[in-house]
């Protein structure tokens, strides 16, 4: 795992006895430290924070390991052949000062290193090296102390256990009806007793309500169930491929609020317009089905030239077909036009397969317009959008023989290497951004167009550090600062880790920042959805976890860090008593339904669609 943010509570657990850094139960002569008795997986009451000393170009980042129940910092012994001890701080004092080194080929185990020589922790028994589990049976205590740098010595690795999430609740709202003399129906917002919240708590969502009895995956609701895979990407920064039977949200009407779409194969797609208070119209037809509709067909709306006009684009069997939106606010023709004989699951248009190849729609060279970019087996394909609005043809060799799906491109597999297009260096050109096995790849867009050979940026976000799949640990590429470079966020087994962007295209080491959405504390891909949206709109990304109890909120703190998770609503949950919602039949979104500028909380449950409104301009910035 990452080397947590200060903010963080840990234990220092040696890895080979599972026994954590302490005192010693009576105080050493030499005031030294010692493996404590034994805590399992490193569970039990957090001590250090690593703490940050500012970092020069010269040198690896070095830490301040502090006790946070004494307030004394990790130290070097006085003497040689003393233990490692805990000292009163004292500003610049070198020997109160830590590396913290990966172990090479050892996820999550680190060597900790005094900064100015070559020595680590470790442990004072002599037949360490022989035995990794000695010290466990008698439960003795073992000094802890410092000793000269060997990679094949076991007893020299540690893990940084953070404590369990710290979790608050806002207040909950619930809706309650009201009837009126004229049979007309309302709701109002009242607090809701479920919840114990935190002192002072402000609510920031209502309780979810249901608003439109169609677009569910009951029968009575539709019997709506997807066919294709929901997460497949469509570009770097949000938005999604849909398949059929996917239901999502987009701006038909040109209102600034969200609408439902639906699409259903050899069935008319519908739309429900948004009425602005959270719930919407009936559903109506939004283009005639095609004759040639595949359930292998993937779709979506965009803006192709940047010019505000919405396109229903299809990946279509023959090619890339485009729709154009009528006065009547449908898209015709029915099928859309053939835009391009490329990026088609069809033979004929380069046998392009969801599981296999991703396709995204992004501005590759700043014009304002989209172009398509997919990584096939053989690596990257390209075409440009001209400014007649028409594709170019794509060659036949790839542009960049990398990322691709073949072994001499790469290896890399939909599954469990996300990839993505997007501007690392500010020249207004999409760069290319992998997360492989080993960790980062990027893949600069030079001024030419054309692409550099990909470097290896990052040893994190990789499987080999414990990523193993791209559903079950989400990897975003997202501004974490308001004006800031592209940072790479991504739920990782121990929770969210952020690597800032230096904006040259690599990336500073990456950091645990909070230790909750992750594996660890029990979130899971095939559960739980994980989303980043700035909910506040003070335009910083805050993160939005749909979990076992509810809805919960970590707001952003626009340095790359985030507070602890708030619980918010508690409908959306994988719980029953949160509504039983799955992955793979309920889609749930984040999108502004009101047009005030802050996301509101969209599901496509069982009954139909619910809602739960926004509410933290009402009550926290009026």
């Amino acid at each position: 795992m990452p080397v947590p943010t200060e903010d963080l509570k840990l234990e220092l657990v040696h890895a080979a006895t599972g026994r954590t850094l302490a005192a010693p139960a009576v105080p050493r002569a030499d005031g030294g430290l010692v493996l404590g008795v034994a805590s399992g997986d490193g569970a039990g009451p957090a001590r250090w924070c690593l703490e940050p000393l500012p970092a020069t170009a010269e040198e690896d980042p070095a830490y301040v390991i502090r006790d946070l129940v004494g307030g004394k910092v990790l130290a070097q012994p006085a003497t040689a052949g003393q233990g490692v001890r805990a000292e009163t701080a004292a500003p610049g004092r070198k020997t109160q000062q830590w590396h913290v080194v990966p172990v090479e080929d050892a996820a999550g185990r680190y060597f900790i290193e005094a900064v100015g020589s070559t020595t680590v922790l470790d442990l004072a028994t002599p037949e360490r090296e022989a035995d990794e589990d000695e010290g466990e049976a008698d439960g003795a205590e073992i000094p802890v102390v410092l000793r000269t740098y060997d990679e094949d010595v076991a007893a020299q690795h540690w893990r940084l256990a953070t404590a369990d999430p710290e979790r608050i609740s806002d207040t909950v709202l619930e809706w309650s009806p009201l009837s009126h003399w004229n049979g007309r129906r309302s709701w109002r917002l009242a607090p809701s007793g479920a919840l114990r919240p935190a002192p002072g708590a402000t609510p920031s969502f209502s309780d979810m309500l249901l608003v439109l009895e169609d677009y569910g995956s009951d029968q009575a609701a539709g019997g709506w169930q997807s066919e294709q895979d929901p997460r497949s990407p469509l570009g770097p920064n949000g938005g999604w491929w849909a398949g059929a039977g996917a239901r999502f949200l987009a701006d038909i009407s040109g209102t600034g609020r969200a609408d439902l779409v639906g699409l259903k194969t050899a069935k008319t797609p519908l739309t429900s317009a948004s009425r602005g208070d959270g719930t919407f119209e009936d559903p109506r037809a939004l283009l005639q089905p095609a004759a040639t509709a595949s359930p292998a067909d993937l779709w979506t709306l965009a803006d192709l030239t940047g010019e505000g006009g919405l396109a229903a684009v299809v990946l279509a069997e023959d090619g890339v077909r485009v729709a154009t939106r009528g006065e009547d606010g449908t898209f015709v023709p029915a099928g859309g036009e053939l835009a391009l004989k490329a990026f088609g699951h069809g033979a004929e248009a380069g046998d392009w397969r969801t599981e296999k190849h991703p396709r995204y729609l992004v501005d590759l060279t700043g014009d304002g317009r989209l172009d398509l970019v997919g990584c096939h087996d053989d690596g990257v394909h390209v075409s440009l959008q001209d400014e007649d609005g028409k594709f170019a043809p794509v060659e036949d060799e790839p542009v960049l023989r990398a990322f691709g799906h073949d072994e001499e491109a790469g290896g890399w597999s939909v599954d469990r290497h996300p990839r993505f297009l997007a501007d690392l260096t500010g020249d207004g050109r999409a760069d290319l951004v992998g997360c492989h096995d080993d960790g980062v790849w990027v893949a600069l867009q030079q001024e030419d167009g054309t692409f550099a050979e990909p470097l290896y940026v990052l040893a994190e976000f990789g499987t080999a550090q414990g990523w193993s799949s791209a559903s079950g640990h989400p990897r975003h590429l997202i501004r974490t600062t308001k004006d800031g470079t592209l940072d790479l966020v991504g739920f990782g087994p121990q929770g969210v880790v952020v690597a800032r962007g230096r904006g040259d295209g690599t990336f500073e080491p990456a950091r645990l920042v909070l230790d909750d959405f992750g594996r660890a504390q029990g979130w899971s891909g095939k559960k739980h959805l994980r989303h980043l949206a700035d909910v506040t709109g003070d335009g910083v990304p805050d993160i939005v976890g749909f979990g076992d109890e509810g809805v919960w909120v970590a707001h952003g703190r626009g340095d790359g860090r985030f507070d602890r998770a708030q619980f918010v609503c508690r409908g959306f949950g994988h719980n029953d008593e949160a509504g039983a919602w799955r992955v793979d039949r309920h889609p749930r979104f984040l999108a502004d339904l009101t047009g005030e500028g802050r996301p509101d909380l969209v599901g496509f449950g069982g009954p139909g669609v619910y809602v739960a409104r926004n509410l933290f301009r009402h009550f926290r910035t009026r």
